[in-house]
């Protein structure tokens, strides 16, 4: 999936691009932009430990995007296996409702967000 790393935009640069719990828990793959601008984008990774579902991740980050005019669209879901004391990250499986998130890149954002963690991999199981 195309986006960009760092976006023009300020208001997308912004926000932070991944924001996971600890634990085994669902997260989704979502794209932000603001406005109709859909080129000017970037793709961002959250997960929530309490959440039942995978929408129930997408409504809370939908809310809080919304009120700074933020446009956010879920391209996938999966679940993350984050354990910090073993500064592991794993992603894999897939969302009911989103379908399959693009893991690959999931992967890649959570490695830049967690530089020091020595195992941030994928699967598609």
């Amino acid at each position: 999936m195309p986006g960009r790393s760092v976006p023009v935009n300020p208001k997308l640069a912004a926000v932070r691009a991944v924001e996971i719990g600890e634990g085994v828990f669902k997260y989704i793959l979502c794209k932000i932009y603001e406005g109709s601008n859909t080129e000017d984008n970037k793709f961002i990774v959250r997960g929530d430990v309490g959440a039942e579902f995978h929408s129930d991740v997408y409504d809370k980050l939908d809310s809080q995007l919304e009120g700074e005019g933020i446009n956010c669209e879920c391209v996938g879901g999966g679940k993350i296996q984050h354990e910090s004391d073993k500064k592991s990250i794993r992603v894999y499986g897939k969302s009911q409702g989103y379908g399959k998130a693009d893991h690959v890149l999931a992967a890649k954002l959570i490695k830049e967000a967690f530089p020091e963690y020595g195992s941030v991999t994928w699967s598609d199981d």
